[in-house]
């Protein structure tokens, strides 16, 4: 087990891609905070951890919110003693042409998706330099490297994280903490496969441009995670994985 008795808070882990990086976690040995907005989501995600034979807890935290993130962290080691990973998942996505997104729209998805990380990875990184070691995973996006319309905000959040993750990496490593981050492309999660359905999402026009010819799915996203997470990547920091079938590198028809 790449993980075994490793104690991981994943944000915004009771749906989706957080959710599928706790189950892998608990596969590879590890014991899981699911921390998320809505506790009664993340407690149905504990039980089903449970069912696995993992050892999980549900906490409830909003990632803009410094005295939410404290307790968290506060909850972790009451409970756990230490923190050994953090993964920065929580996130969101406000779809709207630039000259329609209001102020408050902006400001949403840059707080909860680039000063969520800088919180999160504030209050954990205090623990975790005073233990010596940890692992710090920052969610970002094949969008903070490449654009498409109406997602100004979101794309601007996720090249932050990117920038920030190198910033973290440099700074924390004499501590013995590295920091990455995964970028994944357009997983099928249920919200993108939702808003397929609804044709908000054009699900062929992205395995058209996408080289592998397919939706990337959660828990490839979880397995990279994971491995990143390990001592098996004990040399990787500052970077920024794609996770994303070569969407990013593909340049279009000639």
């Amino acid at each position: 087990m790449k993980l075994k008795d490793k104690v991981a808070i994943i944000t915004g882990a009771a749906e989706g891609i957080g959710k599928a990086i706790a189950i892998e976690f608990v596969k590879e040995g590890a014991k899981v905070v699911v921390a998320d907005v809505n506790l009664e989501l993340a407690e149905k995600t504990v039980e089903e951890l449970k069912s696995l034979g993992g050892e999980a807890i549900a906490v409830k935290v909003d990632v803009t919110n410094p005295d939410e993130v404290n307790a968290m962290v506060s909850k972790t080691l009451e409970r756990f003693g230490r923190i050994d990973i953090l993964v920065n998942n929580a996130g969101i996505s406000i779809q709207k042409p630039l000259l329609e997104m209001a102020l408050e729209d902006w400001r949403r998805v840059i707080d909860i998706n680039l000063t969520g990380v800088f919180l999160c990875t504030q209050a954990v990184a205090r623990v975790m330099v005073q233990q010596g070691r940890g692992v710090i995973v920052n969610m970002a996006s094949s969008l903070g490297f490449v654009a498409i319309p109406r997602r100004a905000a979101y794309s601007a959040s996720k090249a932050g994280v990117i920038g920030l993750t190198r910033e973290l990496a440099v700074e924390l490593a004499p501590y013995g903490i590295r920091v990455v981050g995964v970028a994944p492309g357009w997983i099928a999660t249920q919200r993108v496969l939702n808003l397929a359905k609804k044709g908000v999402v054009n699900e062929e026009a992205i395995k058209m441009m996408t080289p592998m010819g397919r939706l990337g799915t959660p828990e490839e996203v979880a397995k990279v995670i994971a491995f990143l997470s390990s001592d098996e990547a004990s040399f990787i920091t500052g970077d920024t994985i794609l996770i994303d079938g070569g969407y990013v590198s593909y340049g279009g028809p000639i």
